[in-house]
Formats: structure tokens, C-alpha cells, sequence
């Protein structure tokens, strides 16, 4: 007989403790293996693929895309040791009320479809804090005595599991009292700020599971008819005056986008860094025409088969890592409980990248160890990852210096916000022709504009200029570089 086991949201690192469902992989009755990507999930951080740990049918899934859940709550269920979905319940003839029938009928299967790794099928895979290895306890069960006389035992049909329901916290507001069809407690608390009662809503998700979405609509519809209430208390003069006036259209609402996901947690980080670090920026037009050169050299040598091209950012990120050795005071983070500079040994760069997600910063490791054709290739291969949504939290965590390239927008300068806990952010403008004084005369040479931001914390401005400076007689003089080679 079929075993229903739930499948939770794990842990999935880096203190994270909600994620959305950007996309179900599997279908109600479709048949999954061991490990075998279930949804696809955004957290914070990157979006990943969630493999489900049992194999069997799957029998139910909680949440729709595009909802939050919380660590810990339901995913899907599914029927252990079933080769086929499982049968609707046939309709039950027994003279005994519905409430007896619930009662004994549903018991045996409910207990089954409890969380745990009931039986030995679960994979030795696991995510961060989810494990499959140990057995759950079963929970033992009292059945009720039937009144009459008793009927052959048909066999349990595999119920359909019903969300929890949970007391919503925005009774406290309307008093009343009842069970709430609502799983995740950002709902209920999005609920209680806003003072919406969760009984009067009307749930979309799976068995009438009020989502997130459910309770935004509530918010902009009470929004609405406070808004149409203010016109309307405003008017009222002017139709006293004159009758025969016509009611002014309604203004359009504002389109409210959730601040959530990657840009949520930008976002987040981005008001950290201005609100605790104390950041200057110094910045410097710098002659680009020998680095170009040297970088047409560098391609030009390697030949048509003599592998990847080396670009203009992974030689920037290598002179970075060069000014680094020379300046680590900005190779540093702040530890502000303990009033200390944390200088760091080691040199994580990274470098900003724009993707249809938003934007994130993936990094590097041992930058410091590479030479510009190894910092290229990891560029290029962590590039590729953020376009498709395949960075894992990992590898956009941990940075300890990051560049910035916003001339690929065709821009010249920039005063970029550190990325909170660096102390030091290099920000490159686009090369462009312009007129240059060189060797005594005019000319038209290769001209970027370098820009950094530092935390003035951990260095003044003598150092940051020292940097900076460094970083520019690097790009007009690259032979600047042999000493470090």
C-alpha cells in the first residue's frame, strides 16, 4: 500500500528563511524519482532547482508561482510505493453520519501522510538543515467504534493533504475567533500591519489556502475604498453648490512592485552600506590607448585556436588585485561591535553583473593567485551562471573588493554604493576617443574615467589616492605591471 510522505521546503544556506516558487517542475500525478528536481525557487541569493528526496507519485503541491513560503512548509506530498496516481475515494455506503465516516475512514491514511522519512526510499542526498536519513516517529491513533453493524474495511483512499489551519493574527483585530486556511506566517503578519481580516478573504491557492497575493489584492482594494472615500468626503461641498456637476474620474492606482528576491535583497543591502558606512570617492581620467594595445597583443599572439580572448575587464581585475598587494588597507571590512578593521588575507573579487533578474556580484576566489587569463575565464564561466539563474548563494557571498563596469552602459562616470561589508568598490567608465594632450601634443587617444568609493574608515584619502593613481598608471603604462607578474 502507498505511503503519502510530505516533502517541506528545506534549508537552503546562508541564513536565508523564505524563497518563491518561480516554476513547478511536476504536475499532480506525475511520477518523480529519487532526487529529482520538483520546483524551481528563488531565494534572495540565486534561484535553484529543489530536488524531492522520496520517489512515487506525486499526490498534492502547496503554492502557486510567484508565492513566498517560509523554510520549513509544505512543498508536495507523495505516495511512496505507488506506481499510478491514486484513486479518487469511492463514495461510501455506509448509514453511519458523515462526521463517524470521516472519522474512521480518513484516520488511517491522515497518519500516513505525516511529515517524516517514514520509510527507508528517502535519498542519501540532502540540502542544508534537511536530512532524510532518521525516521519520524509514528503517531499512534485511537479509532472510534462504529455503532451498528460493521462493514467489510475498504481499502483507505489517499486523501488529499489539507493545508494546516492557522489562527490569523488579524483575528485579534475583528475578535473573532475560528481556524484560518493560511500556512505561512508572512501572510498572516502581512495581514495584521494592515489590519485585513483573514476571515473574509476568499483563499486562492490549493483547498481555499490564502496566499500572499490574496491578502496584496485585499490591500490595494481597502486602499481603493479609502481613496474613493476621501473624494467623495471632498466633493460633497461642491455637489451641494451644484447639483448639476459632474464626479471627476477616478485617479489611477500606482502600481506597487514587492520589493522581494534578488532585488529585495539588494535593495536591503544597498540601504546598509549608505546608512552604515561613511563613503568618499575619488575618481581620475586615465589614457586607456596602451592597454587596448597590449590587450590586441595578448589576443593577437594567442592566434586563431590559441584560446579564450583575454578582456578588457579581467586585465582591470588584475590590476586591481596588483593595487591590492600594494594598498591592503582597502582589502578590508569594519567589525563595528568590536570597533575594529578586519584586514583580509586574501583577495575575492567581485565584479558586477546586470541580468534579467537584476543585478548581482558574482566573485571570484584567490583573485590575488590568478593571472589575467585565469580571472578572464572564471569571469566569463560566473557571467553565463547569472544569465541563466544557476549562481549558487556560495558564489555571490563573500567578496572582499568589487569592480564595477558601468561603461558597458555607455556612461562615463559613477559614485557606486559599496557593496556592504567591502570597504572599497573601483568603478570603470566607458573607453571612448577624445582629445588627449600626449607626448606635448594633441591627439585623440583612448580616454576611461576610474571612479573609486571608499569606506573612509578604513584608510584616508592619501591611501585611496595612492590606489587610485596606481590603478591609472597601470591602464596608461601596463608594462607597470611586470613588477608583479
Amino acid at each position: 500500500m502507498a505511503q503519502v510522505l510530505e516533502f517541506k521546503l528545506p534549508d537552503l544556506g546562508e541564513g536565508l528563511t523564505e524563497a518563491e516558487i518561480v516554476r513547478w517542475l511536476v504536475e499532480v500525478g506525475d511520477v518523480v524519482a529519487i532526487d529529482q528536481p520538483v520546483v524551481e525557487v528563488e531565494t534572495a541569493k540565486a534561484m535553484v532547482e529543489v530536488p524531492c528526496p522520496y520517489g512515487g507519485v506525486v499526490t498534492a503541491r502547496f503554492g502557486e508561482e510567484g508565492s513566498e513560503l517560509p523554510v520549513g512548509a509544505p512543498l508536495l506530498t507523495v505516495a511512496v510505493g505507488a506506481t499510478e496516481a491514486p484513486a479518487p475515494p469511492a463514495p461510501s455506503t455506509s448509514s453511519a453520519s458523515p462526521a463517524s465516516g470521516a472519522s474512521s475512514a480518513g484516520a488511517p491514511a491522515a497518519s500516513e501522510s505525516s511529515a517524516g522519512s517514514e520509510s527507508g526510499s528517502g535519498s542519501g542526498n540532502v540540502l542544508v538543515g534537511y536530512g532524510t536519513g532518521a525516521p519520524a516517529a509514528r503517531r499512534r491513533r485511537i479509532r472510534p467504534e462504529r455503532v451498528g453493524t460493521p462493514a467489510a474495511p475498504a481499502p483507505a483512499p489517499v486523501p488529499e493533504p489539507v493545508p494546516v489551519a492557522v489562527p490569523a493574527a488579524a483575528g485579534e483585530v475583528s475578535g473573532q475567533q475560528g481556524p484560518v486556511a493560511v500556512v505561512s506566517p508572512l501572510v498572516r503578519r502581512l495581514a495584521r500591519q494592515h489590519e485585513i481580516d483573514l476571515r473574509r478573504l476568499t483563499g486562492s491557492g490549493p483547498d481555499g489556502l490564502i496566499l500572499r497575493a490574496d491578502v496584496d489584492s485585499a490591500i490595494r482594494e481597502a486602499e481603493e475604498a479609502a481613496r474613493a472615500q476621501t473624494r467623495t468626503a471632498a466633493a460633497e461641498p461642491a455637489v451641494a453648490e451644484a447639483p448639476t456637476a459632474v464626479a471627476a474620474a477616478p485617479a489611477a492606482a500606482a502600481e506597487r512592485i514587492p520589493l522581494r528576491g534578488v532585488r529585495g535583497a539588494v535593495a536591503d543591502k544597498l540601504s546598509r552600506s549608505r546608512s552604515e558606512i561613511p563613503d568618499a570617492t575619488c575618481w581620475v581620467d586615465a589614457d586607456a590607448t596602451e592597454l587596448m594595445a597590449a590587450r590586441a597583443a595578448m589576443n593577437a599572439a594567442s592566434g586563431p585556436s590559441g584560446g579564450p580572448k583575454v578582456s578588457v575587464l579581467a586585465l582591470l581585475a588584475r590590476i586591481c588585485t596588483a593595487a591590492l598587494a600594494r594598498y591592503p588597507e582597502l582589502n578590508s571590512t569594519v567589525d563595528t561591535a568590536a570597533r575594529e578593521i578586519v584586514r583580509l588575507p586574501g583577495v575575492h573579487l567581485g565584479f558586477a553583473a546586470q541580468t534579467e533578474r537584476g543585478l548581482v556580484v558574482p566573485v571570484v576566489r584567490d583573485a590575488h593567485t590568478r593571472n589575467a587569463e585565469s580571472i578572464g575565464a572564471e569571469i566569463a564561466r560566473l557571467t553565463e551562471l547569472a544569465r541563466t539563474g544557476k549562481l549558487s548563494p556560495a558564489q555571490l557571498t563573500g567578496g572582499t573588493f568589487t569592480l564595477n563596469n558601468y561603461g558597458v552602459f555607455g556612461v562615463d562616470g559613477s559614485t557606486p554604493i559599496i557593496n556592504h561589508p567591502e570597504a572599497a568598490m573601483l568603478g570603470v567608465g566607458r573607453i571612448m576617443p577624445k582629445p588627449w594632450v600626449h607626448n606635448g601634443e594633441l591627439a585623440v587617444r583612448q580616454v576611461v574615467q576610474l571612479s573609486l568609493t571608499f569606506d573612509h574608515r578604513v584608510c584616508d584619502g592619501g591611501t585611496a589616492g595612492g590606489f587610485l593613481r596606481y590603478v591609472a598608471d597601470c591602464v596608461e603604462q601596463p608594462a607597470v605591471l611586470l613588477r608583479t607578474l
